[in-house]
């Protein structure tokens, strides 16, 4: 078996190397020269070779074996010092409420799920899969600690960070012709979001679509609605229409996307948010929003 290495021998030799003197590294670690000597005498003799150099005037330096253990020391000492913070830290108990767009859920619900409960074994998530509309109402009323929403739907004057985009494409059936169709038959979002009555209640993703025919001067006409995107994408598969969605989402057998040699618009870009509820679940709330930033490889500050 190989001889392992004392953490605390390696501790005292990375201060030295830092202070250079073993009276300020003795200072350091709380223990007297002679016995930070003895250490270094000990380390050098599992180690089979010299590691520090004694100069004039009481100096020390590192020779090339020195500085390569010097960096290796850094590292083993962060990992054995991390694991400790792990392992002596207060398990956090309790309920997280997480809203996420309906659209977003098949493809990063399970990882953010997957990683939180690594990160937080002992507590549980409430997950409210919606409509962005649906959600920001559940977030006003204090029913979400974390919500995920499409940008243009997100309270006014509430923190919020963009996490991800995406472009949004059209798609149509495999086998049917319904693209090339005039007027263009539509399967779209219900033109009003019945979770907004007090506002302005046209739906974003329709009006969205409504637009960019409108201004390519592309004549359509709604033949299916859905809140959902399943929904939409049952009615472009039984080549009743055309619909769209987000760019990278897995589509069902028998659709494709509208090559841009077709004839139809270009649609614009979908943006998400992240937003935290004004009083959240803390320190859960926190964890669960750094577990979603580790899922869509973004950084952001929620504060104020």
């Amino acid at each position: 078996m190989p001889v392992g290495l004392d953490v605390d021998l390696l501790r005292s030799f990375v201060a030295i190397a830092e202070e250079k003197s073993f009276t300020r590294a003795a200072a350091r670690v709380g223990r007297t020269q002679s016995a930070i000597s003895l250490q270094m005498q000990r380390l050098e003799g599992v180690l089979g070779q010299t590691v520090i150099v004694r100069g004039k005037g009481g100096s020390v330096e590192l020779n090339s074996e020195g500085h390569y253990l010097l960096g290796r020391a850094r590292e083993l000492l962060a990992l054995n010092d991390d694991i400790m913070r792990s392992m002596h830290a207060t398990p956090v108990h309790g309920t997280v409420r997480l809203g996420i767009p309906a659209e977003l859920s098949a493809r990063y619900l399970p990882r953010i799920l997957n990683g939180f409960s690594q990160a937080a074994p002992a507590v549980e998530v409430e997950v409210e899969v919606a409509a962005s509309c649906f959600l920001t109402l559940k977030l006003k009323n204090a029913e979400l600690d974390l919500a995920l929403l499409r940008e243009g739907l997100e309270p006014r004057q509430w923190p919020a960070a963009e996490i991800w985009r995406s472009s949004v494409k059209w798609i149509t059936s495999d086998t049917h012709r319904q693209h090339l169709r005039d007027p263009l038959p539509l399967s779209i979002a219900p033109a009003d979001c019945p979770w907004r009555p007090s506002e302005s209640n046209e739906c974003l993703w329709h009006g969205m679509v409504i637009r960019a025919l409108e201004q390519a001067g592309r004549g359509y006409r709604v033949v299916s609605t859905s809140a959902t995107t399943q929904g939409m994408m049952a009615a472009a598969q039984a080549g009743l229409a055309v619909t769209n969605t987000l760019a990278d989402d897995r589509l069902p057998e028998g659709l494709r996307i509208v090559r841009a040699d077709e004839g139809l618009p270009a649609l614009p870009e979908c943006r998400y948010l992240m937003l935290k509820a004004r009083e959240p679940r803390q320190p859960a709330t926190d964890m669960l929003a750094a577990q979603v930033h580790d899922v869509f490889g973004g950084i952001a500050n929620l504060d104020p």
